[in-house]
């Protein structure tokens, strides 16, 4: 059985925070909140982790994985920004966008996309999660619980329709959805917030001067 973490939505207690970061060093999954959806979780470094994510969500190791970074100077650690991606992404983070770049060596490559060579990345506008980022030091793996993805490239935009295995969770109370997890992760993070099934904005920076909206969620971008 999963380890339930309650954690306060604005000031995450340091204990907790230390106790969930220890496990996720250890290779652990959690489920866990964002300003978007509840995701499933691990450390970006760690390789068990990422395949135990894989295997649970029932993804080949052609689909991309989403992670979150803490900052948009993060984000240029793990992905090549260029001027005008920057100044496009400085107005919208953090908030409920993806952004799909270029990755750059520090992705782990079963993270990637192999053909693209690209990863989509998040900065949420979540305290929870950015305390988590903060403390463990590495950007941490966010694919959805529900059967909408986060995690989708423009080729994958039908992925959500195959991945059937748990059940439509969308629409789940929130307790309900930590039951269906309970056996499938090692912690649970609550921070009493109410369970969304509202998912974040794509938008693929690839071409730096024609960015696309692959799918519009939560994130509104004001200049497109």
């Amino acid at each position: 059985m999963a380890t339930i973490h309650r954690l306060h939505p604005d000031n995450p207690q340091s204990r907790a925070i230390t106790q969930i970061v220890s496990a996720l060093r250890d290779g652990a999954i959690m489920l866990y909140p964002t300003d978007t959806v509840y995701a499933i979780g691990c450390d970006l470094m760690s390789k068990t982790a990422v395949q135990r994510v894989r295997k649970l969500k029932q993804m080949s190791n052609d689909k991309p994985l989403t992670f979150l970074c803490s900052s948009l100077s993060n984000i240029a650690e793990y992905a090549n920004v260029s001027d005008v991606n920057y100044r496009t992404m400085r107005s919208l983070v953090p908030g409920p966008f993806t952004f799909i770049l270029p990755a750059t060596k520090l992705v782990p490559k079963l993270v990637l996309n192999p053909k693209r060579k690209t990863t989509g990345i998040r900065v949420p506008d979540h305290r929870g999660s950015q305390a988590l980022i903060e403390a463990l030091a590495n950007p941490i793996i966010s694919t959805s619980a529900n059967l909408i993805e986060e995690d989708i490239e423009i080729e994958d935009l039908d992925y959500q329709s195959k991945n059937t295995k748990y059940g439509d969770v969308c629409d789940l109370p929130k307790i309900e959805l930590f039951d269906r997890f309970s056996k499938l992760v090692d912690l649970i993070i609550d921070d009493g917030s109410d369970h969304t099934n509202q998912v974040s904005t794509i938008l693929d920076l690839t071409d730096d001067l024609h960015p696309k909206i692959l799918r519009q969620g939560l994130g509104k971008v004001p200049f497109m």
